[in-house]
């Protein structure tokens, strides 16, 4: 099965006082509509956290920071191997504009599950609830 190493940038609004997180809507490919932590494929030669700041550019036009790790999500899907790292960042510098999603939400904790995530994304819910206030 084809592996395919991504990133996943838990954006918030507060990196010390976590209350909201940033979701996406996918607009395009297999599973559109489905919703996730915006990201992507890591590039030959890229480090996860240069993905992820490069991948946040191209989709949300915004510079991030990234902070620390949250999780490594393994997920098989139908057709692939999902290897995800998962990052909590913060807007450094911009606006989060929608560049490729449909639609995007910020989301209290008590919020999370109020969309329908991309099963890889849902595995996460937990460990990011715990960090939300």
């Amino acid at each position: 099965m084809k592996i395919v190493n991504v990133v996943a940038a838990i954006i918030c609004d507060d990196y010390d006082r976590k209350t909201k997180i940033f979701a996406t809507q996918r607009g395009y490919g297999d599973y559109k509509d489905g919703w996730e932590f915006p990201g992507g494929k890591i590039e030959e030669g890229e480090t996860p956290e240069q993905a992820l700041v490069r991948e946040i550019r191209e989709e949300l036009g915004a510079e991030i920071l990234v902070h620390d790790l949250i999780d490594v999500i393994d997920y098989d899907y139908e057709t692939f191997h999902l290897h995800m790292n998962c990052y909590w960042a913060t807007v450094a510098d911009g606006k989060l504009q929608l560049l490729e999603h449909e639609a995007a939400k910020w989301l209290e904790v008590n919020d999370l599950r109020s969309v329908d995530w991309l099963p890889a994304d849902l595995a996460l819910l937990p460990k990011i609830a715990a960090e939300m206030n």
